[in-house]
């Protein structure tokens, strides 16, 4: 019998400086997250886009933030 050690779970990281930085991007990003997590699309995909990039990345940041890194 082996006993294997449990991996650490690492975060997402996504550079905003970069492509994956792109506010088209994030959304995509948020789509998937939101499906994955069995939250409400619409809603959040409305506030994220309510206001400029700065609104866009904060609410990403609030809802994802747990499991996702951002850097700039």
């Amino acid at each position: 019998m082996v006993i294997k050690k449990k991996p650490k779970t690492t975060k997402i990281t996504i550079d905003l400086t970069g492509p994956q930085g792109n506010a088209f991007c994030l959304l995509a990003y948020a789509k998937d997250f939101c499906k994955q997590l069995g939250r409400d699309w619409d809603s959040v995909s409305k506030e994220m886009k309510s206001g400029d990039y700065e609104n866009l990345v904060n609410v990403f940041d609030r809802e994802f933030g747990s499991f996702v890194t951002l850097y700039r």
